[in-house]
């Protein structure tokens, strides 16, 4: 069954032959291995061009802070996964990463496409926040139940692309929607780092089809870690047993 069109049959990523690799039209092993860092080839892979300076230094930044935060869903769900499979690390993996949605983790993809269309269509940020909260939507990107006087993550992340001379036109929309948060809905709220994530990285270049991949790849090195933590200090059950014993039980007698 023929699903979708069939007419572009190409892909420009990497291609082999007996002798070489070829990525991106560059030789894997003459011209990559042991000459870039991962997180240059990362942009590399996913935008076809080298990063400037500042590219790098920014998407490394970000990687770096978003990759580990604690015991969040994802990070519960793949230790829970591996203990009752430690047979399936990859299972684990992809437990913990099944669970990046537009609550936890990608909720980056969410802000970075309101930032986009805002700097795109002019739209003002308050009559933008008033309409999603008209929608009974989250307006992505502010508010933390932790860092309620402000992410600091977030924090040096916009102060960094300040001094670095990176702030552009998404960094400001943020800005504006901040300043018009109370507003909207009465109160203040901090940036968030989901907030600060997707509006550095557009305003340094990076695609936005491509963002939520930042997030994914930084919560793959953490999960990898959280993994080889389970396999050697095991928790992934005493997890499943806390929750058990937290949740009572409300449904008809037997």
């Amino acid at each position: 069954m023929r699903i979708g069109k069939q007419d572009r049959r190409v892909s420009a990523l990497s291609t082999s032959t007996p002798e070489a690799i070829t990525v991106r039209g560059k030789d894997l092993c003459g011209e990559l291995i042991g000459r870039t860092d991962f997180t240059s080839y990362f942009w590399f892979l996913v935008t076809g061009a080298q990063p400037s300076e500042t590219q790098r230094f920014f998407a490394d930044a970000v990687l770096t802070a978003i990759a580990e935060h604690g015991l969040v869903p994802s990070v519960v769900a793949a230790r829970m996964t591996y203990a009752a499979a430690p047979e399936a690390f990859q299972g684990a993996v992809a437990a913990g990463l099944l669970g990046c949605g537009t609550v936890v983790l990608g909720s980056a993809e969410v802000a970075g496409r309101l930032l986009a269309e805002l700097v795109e269509s002019g739209e003002a940020p308050a009559a933008a926040m008033s309409r999603l909260r008209a929608e009974k939507k989250a307006i992505p990107g502010f508010g933390h139940p932790l860092h309620a006087g402000g992410d600091p993550r977030a924090n040096l992340l916009l102060r960094l692309a300040d001094e670095k001379g990176a702030a552009g036109p998404h960094i400001k929309m943020l800005r504006s929607m901040k300043a018009a948060l109370p507003e909207v809905i009465g109160r203040d709220l901090p940036i968030n780092v989901n907030g600060a994530i997707p509006a550095v990285m557009l305003d340094i270049g990076f695609p936005l089809a491509a963002l939520k991949g930042i997030s994914l790849l930084a919560r793959t090195a953490s999960l990898i870690a959280h993994l080889n933590e389970e396999a050697e200090r095991p928790i992934g059950f005493i997890l499943s047993g806390e929750a058990a014993a937290a949740i009572e039980y409300d449904g008809p007698e037997g």
